[in-house]
């Protein structure tokens, strides 16, 4: 194994130790020296692979970026309709959260109490992105489908993402007992009734 293949793992066990003790331990504190405890290295080597806890978390954040929204953007080759199209975004971010307990503390904010306003702006900026991709779905509807959304776009945009956000939140909140996908199925059918109207 190279040098740069065993900094590479040594890296994703770091990060993967964070994950860990975000789950383990809902509202506790994550210290470097924990991390370090939990890796079996020194602070100091942990500092080679990373030279902040913040730049461990930005480092989760830029993985849970790109798991989502790489296969957001295949959602979007693969089905054509506005209602499948939502209803697989917002199933995949659901999942997502209740595979990654660890990571939703980051998502609902509670773990970055304290850190740089820098890590908040990235899950501030993850939502946003979110509620863009909505948009552009419910805009397009009325394009390919001749489909608009019952309510404005922009507030049916807002209520999907906050329903998503509120479901992460209350997954952390409850120390990981209510499942962000629970009665997930009913609550779109309900939702997917009433969120667009043709326009014929």
């Amino acid at each position: 194994m190279s040098e740069t293949e065993v900094k590479i793992s040594r890296r994703e066990q770091i990060l993967q130790a964070v994950v860990h003790m975000l789950e383990a331990n809902p509202g506790g504190k994550i210290t470097t020296a924990n991390i370090a405890k939990t890796v079996g290295v020194s602070e100091a080597a942990l500092y080679r692979h990373f030279p902040s806890k913040a730049k461990m978390f930005e480092g989760l954040i830029e993985f849970i970026e790109d798991a989502i929204f790489s296969r957001t953007h295949r959602i979007l080759q693969d089905f054509p309709e506005a209602d499948v199209r939502c209803e697989k975004t917002l199933t995949l971010v659901l999942t997502f959260a209740e595979k990654n307990p660890g990571m939703c503390r980051l998502l609902a904010g509670d773990a970055l109490a304290g850190e740089t306003d820098r890590l908040r702006h990235r899950i501030h900026q993850f939502f946003e992105r979110l509620e863009t991709q909505l948009k552009q779905i419910l805009r397009e509807a009325e394009l390919r489908e001749q489909k608009v959304t019952s309510i404005s776009l922009t507030a049916t945009a807002n209520m999907l993402n906050a329903l998503v956000e509120g479901r992460i939140r209350q997954y952390v909140r409850t120390e990981f007992s209510v499942s962000p996908t629970q009665h997930w199925p009913e609550q779109w059918k309900l939702i997917n009734q009433q969120m667009l109207r043709s326009t014929g």
